[in-house]
């Protein structure tokens, strides 16, 4: 089939989830279908990732989106219903772009990757698929709370309304709506009864994640975080690690080191560095993170998709102190998989008996890769969207 595939960033090089969603799905897709790519990229630089792509699709077309800061992207948002996300992508440009590569060849299915770059798609009668990689609206909903100056909590929570308008709008208009995980299905299906959704978790590359040897080092642990920091959940995230859970880990073994890896730290995590805490911003080859470290802890409470940090961390056999947001969607069990707490003072002292626990530490190990080998894989997860493409393009 010939796929139209739109998506809020360039699918490489594979920087944040959403990038090794997509990347790995091309990869494998491709296979399958022709697929012409439209995509939007932050800056010109990025231009020189468009021959990787090319080796994946027929053609690659890419847009500069707007800073949401921007003054057109705020006036749109004010005069506008639409949201701010939204502002930001709905671009002219694109839209008659598209319009012009709908009448000049015929596709089977159109693919969009998030709601908020729904709007740039004309008017048409091609089967489209919308994958949602999160529920935006909660996402932000989460983080509003924590705003304490009230103008822009007024301001916020009326984006989230707009937010959640345009959601299930774009849901309800799609023919199929992909999502990452079983209780965003759920969410999505009791806002709107009937809604045609088909689970599509992220994966992960199994043999690009070779497995480390098991290993303790009990008095000079390695603890780990992951996470891209435009994210609003893993700021939130490390500032609880930092507060809650690191100073009672610390107090119970001195020697340890936490090691916080990601892109864009913000200033407010960069002075977290110190003797015993690493802050590393850019890492070439993320699988020498988990070859190094002891145990990945991730106190993820904002909601969201399938977290890759998890994923990656299981198919290295690292294994996984986690909350029950952090690891939602994956099947995984409590003190089987990984451990599983929504208590900080749980979370700190589970982190210390993984630690020096040497058989509990090689369960964790075993049965988390064996959970991402058995569930994860993309070719597998390619050929899920691959039969819903040939089940919407069926029914038109």
């Amino acid at each position: 089939m010939k796929i139209l595939m739109l998506t809020p960033y360039l699918p490489y090089p594979i920087w944040s989830g959403g990038q090794i969603r997509t990347y790995n799905l091309l990869k494998n897709l491709s296979k399958k279908h022709e697929i012409t790519l439209y995509s939007f990229i932050r800056d010109e630089q990025e231009k020189e990732y468009i021959p990787r792509l090319k080796k994946y699709c027929i053609d690659v077309k890419v847009f500069k989106k707007r800073p949401p800061w921007a003054p057109k992207s705020l006036f749109l948002s004010a005069v506008t219903y639409y949201p701010l996300v939204v502002c930001m992508y709905y671009i002219q440009e694109v839209k008659k772009a598209i319009a012009k590569e709908l009448e000049r060849q015929r596709f089977d299915i159109i693919h969009a990757e998030t709601f908020y770059v729904m709007p740039n798609i004309p008017p048409n009668t091609i089967p489209t698929i919308l994958a949602e990689q999160t529920i935006e609206y909660l996402v932000y909903k989460h983080y509003t709370k924590s705003i304490q100056f009230l103008l822009l909590k007024l301001l916020m929570e009326w984006d989230v309304v707009k937010i959640k308008f345009w959601e299930k709008r774009f849901w309800q208009k799609a023919t199929r709506v992909v999502t990452m995980s079983l209780p965003d299905k759920k969410i999505m299906q009791s806002l709107i009864p009937n809604l045609p959704v088909d689970l599509v978790p992220n994966g992960v590359d199994v043999s690009f994640f070779e497995k480390r040897k098991d290993k303790i080092d009990s008095t000079r642990p390695t603890i780990l975080f992951v996470g891209n920091f435009k994210w609003l959940q893993n700021r939130e995230a490390v500032s609880i690690l930092m507060k809650d859970i690191w100073p009672q880990i610390v107090s119970r073994i001195p020697k340890a080191t936490l090691w916080i890896i990601g892109r864009h730290p913000p200033k407010s995590i960069r002075s977290y560095q110190s003797s015993s805490v690493r802050i590393t911003e850019d890492m070439e080859d993320i699988r020498k993170a988990y070859i190094k470290s002891d145990v990945l802890l991730a106190p993820i409470y904002g909601p969201g998709g399938t977290r890759y940090k998890i994923l990656e961390a299981m198919a290295t056999g690292l294994p996984v102190v986690t909350t029950t947001t952090g690891i939602e969607g994956l099947g995984a069990v409590h003190n089987k998989h990984a451990i599983i707490s929504d208590n900080v003072k749980v979370l700190a002292s589970e982190t210390v008996t993984v630690l020096t626990n040497p058989s509990l530490y090689r369960k964790l190990a075993k049965n988390g890769r064996e959970l991402v080998e058995r569930q994860f894989n993309w070719e597998m997860i390619a050929n899920k969207l691959d039969r819903i493409y040939k089940e919407a393009a069926h029914h038109m």
